[in-house]
């Protein structure tokens, strides 16, 4: 079996490749991502996803099987309850969630909890809906500017974001009304996943813009992780993008933070070019953020052409001793109705330039495969009550 000295773990934040047995209990009978994005899209340009076994997963329409794909690949399930990116980024690193994180898409958040946190920000509270983050800004910006109310709004993840200018509000008192949200939601009934700050500036109806000062205040996962099993053994556990604020910094030695996809991926060429042993575990929301809850067939599209392009880049970049594994945490059919994350399989590619041949892995019953195989390449001992098994001795067969 043969051991890496370093494993880039690759998260394309939504791509789905086909609806998982139990979809329709999710309202996501037929949901399809990645099938449904290439269905839908004329000239379909994903040549290095392509080379390394992305079309051999399921049939795609426009990206032909590669002949001699380079990559191990398999498709895997999500044995945890849920759908959002939470459960699905901890069941990769072993944890298996039975309970779905709260979602409050339909009526907004409960008037008990509304209230409280009115009483304990001193503000009239506005918006309490799920809504898009610039549309919201429009409608109800001027509003908490001139009248010093405080915007609160949800989406089809389990999260509460609070609106904040920064120039009349500021970021500080921002984050502070934050950390009040994230202890009340604490509680059984009103616990959600995260916490978000959502600064802006501008100061009338058409100037308003998100700034890049956003904060997630999340929930810590509620046991240790793989990425805690390698921290504990001495090991580089670096993370890009979101991962910081899914596990809200537990078991990582060092976090960077993006400003897009593209920079995400810019950030884990550049990492590796440097030293190090251990894990650099990447997620790319713009996918997800961007084009999958807007349903935005076309951006999305884009958007994997764009990563394909720094697929090749990081490629290049990888040393023989060097793994690489893509994969994703739940779908985001951007055809699908709604704007909420949809119950979907997802892709997992496993890479590197010491590898021989690619070729078919089985079918795999959950995501958290990825945590035990990395946990097993390093030969560190999976944390207590982790699920998943590893699949380092298939990737060298």
């Amino acid at each position: 079996m043969r051991r890496y000295k370093r494993i880039f773990t690759v998260v394309l934040d939504s791509l789905g490749i086909g609806a998982m047995e139990d979809a329709k209990d999710y309202g996501d009978a037929g949901a399809d991502t990645l099938g449904h994005i290439a269905e839908n899209t004329k000239q379909f340009h994903i040549p290095n996803l392509q080379r390394l076994g992305i079309g051999n997963i399921r049939p795609l329409h426009g990206v032909n099987p590669a002949k001699e794909p380079l990559g191990k690949y398999t498709a895997l399930k999500e044995k945890s309850l849920g759908k959002d990116t939470m459960t699905g980024h901890w069941e990769m690193m072993g944890l298996y969630i039975t309970s779905p994180f709260k979602t409050f898409t339909e009526h907004g958040f409960p008037k008990e909890l509304i209230d409280e946190l009115s009483k304990r920000t001193g503000r009239v509270i506005i918006g309490n809906k799920s809504a898009s983050g610039t549309e919201i800004l429009d409608e109800l910006g001027e509003e908490e500017i001139n009248k010093g109310h405080l915007i609160v709004y949800t989406s089809a993840d389990s999260v509460l974001q609070i609106c904040g200018n920064e120039e009349t509000m500021g970021l500080e008192t921002l984050y502070h009304y934050c950390e009040i949200a994230r202890e009340l939601t604490l509680k059984d009934q009103w616990k959600v996943g995260r916490v978000i700050a959502r600064p802006y500036t501008g100061k009338k109806k058409g100037e308003f813009v998100r700034t890049s000062n956003r904060h997630d205040y999340a929930l810590k996962p509620f046991g240790p992780t793989v990425l805690n099993a390698l921290k504990d053994k001495g090991y580089d556990v670096i993370s890009v993008g979101k991962i910081f604020d899914i596990f809200d910094g537990e078991g990582l030695t060092e976090a960077y933070k993006s400003k897009s996809s593209v920079h995400g991926m810019e950030q884990t060429i550049e990492i590796a070019g440097k030293s190090f042993t251990g894990l650099c575990f990447t997620n790319l929301v713009d996918f997800d953020a961007l084009w999958g809850h807007r349903r935005n067939v076309e951006g999305y599209a884009k958007e994997l052409e764009r990563f394909d392009k720094k697929l090749g880049e990081l490629m290049n970049a990888l040393k023989e001793d060097d793994l690489l594994i893509l994969t994703a945490d739940h779908g985001n059919d951007p055809t699908y109705t709604g704007t909420d994350h949809t119950r979907e399989k997802v892709p997992f590619i496993a890479w590197s330039p010491s590898m021989e041949a690619g070729g078919p892995l089985p079918e795999q019953e959950t995501f958290a495969v990825i945590g035990a195989t990395i946990a097993c390449n390093f030969q560190v001992k999976m944390p207590d009550g982790c699920i998943g098994t590893s699949l380092l001795d298939l990737l060298s067969v």
